[in-house]
């Protein structure tokens, strides 16, 4: 039977394919973004298109209006003032349009560390959203926490071209899960279309297995003919101001330092355990051939 399906972010990385998975069976999909252009091949695909702010919960009850299921992601803004600001300035309009249209289910895109109130950086809005969320009276939600992104790591690719080793404010030889995109939105897929879920619940996503940036770095350095590629720690303050010079805001930058510290010193990792459900197949070393992709189409 088909069932009509809102889902934010529809042009990204989980979104994008989100859409594609339930329009294949027949549903309807009414898609947002903030890019119109971007959503077009969605149109052609017999999504609803849909674009507007998130922050604005009449725009969004409009949309919610007579949805079985949402998907709910908080889209980065880069050059936010305040990051937590903006986020809870979304994740209210949010609230206010399930309250006003009372949507059934809720698949949300959060993270680990969002069991987190203080010290995650960038995840801090999250877990403000599943805190709102839960309160919510008439919507089974699924909170979704994924491990730090496999696609995160392209932008090592300059890092490489530039100064010809991989690095970030992450330990080198700490073990942490990663996941791949397609990954989430294969297991948001399913969820949303099986409906399976009643409550208020988090599944932690958290990809094939532990690695660490130096294993990461010899399997890139291995498929991009660098076999000696090294891995290199960068102090949290360089690694603030790099980020601030790509044109980031340093509220924006300073949340992305404060959750890698905190994936250093164990506490954004230490609320979630791996199980079956959140062990999920796309591994680095099959990664790797994307990354090579786009690490050889860099000039």
């Amino acid at each position: 039977m088909s069932k009509t399906y809102v889902i934010t972010g529809a042009t990204g990385h989980t979104g994008r394919p989100i859409c594609e998975g339930l329009l294949a069976l027949g549903h309807t999909v009414k898609a947002i973004a903030r890019d119109t252009e971007k959503l077009s091949s969605l149109a052609e695909k017999g999504a609803e298109i849909h674009s507007g702010s998130l922050e604005d919960h009449t725009f969004l009850s409009s949309v919610f209006s007579g949805a079985d299921a949402v998907y709910v992601m908080v889209p980065p803004n880069f050059t936010a003032e305040d990051m937590r600001v903006y986020q809870n300035n979304v994740v209210d309009a949010f609230v206010e349009a399930f309250e006003n249209t009372q949507v059934p289910y809720a698949v949300t895109l959060s993270s680990v560390g969002a069991h987190m109130k203080e010290g995650s950086g960038v995840v801090q809005g999250l877990f403000d959203m599943e805190q709102k969320f839960n309160l919510l009276d008439h919507t089974n939600i699924l909170h979704l926490r994924p491990a730090f992104f496999m696609e995160n790591l392209l932008w090592q690719g300059s890092t490489i071209k530039q100064m010809g080793i991989m690095g970030s404010p992450l330990n080198g030889d700490t073990p942490m899960p990663i996941i791949a995109t397609q990954d989430i939105a294969a297991f948001a897929l399913k969820k949303l279309i099986d409906l399976d879920f009643t409550g208020k619940t988090v599944q932690a996503l958290l990809g094939p297995r532990e690695y660490t940036q130096n294993e990461i770095a010899s399997i890139f350095g291995n498929v991009i003919g660098m076999p000696d590629l090294k891995y290199v720690q960068f102090p949290y303050e360089d690694a603030k101001h790099a980020m601030m010079q790509m044109g980031m805001s340093s509220s924006v930058a300073q949340g992305m330092v404060d959750l890698q510290k905190s994936i250093n010193d164990g506490p954004a990792l230490a609320g979630h355990t791996r199980d079956a459900l959140g062990t999920t197949p796309t591994t680095i070393e099959s990664f790797a051939a994307i990354f090579k992709q786009v690490f050889e189409s860099m000039s």
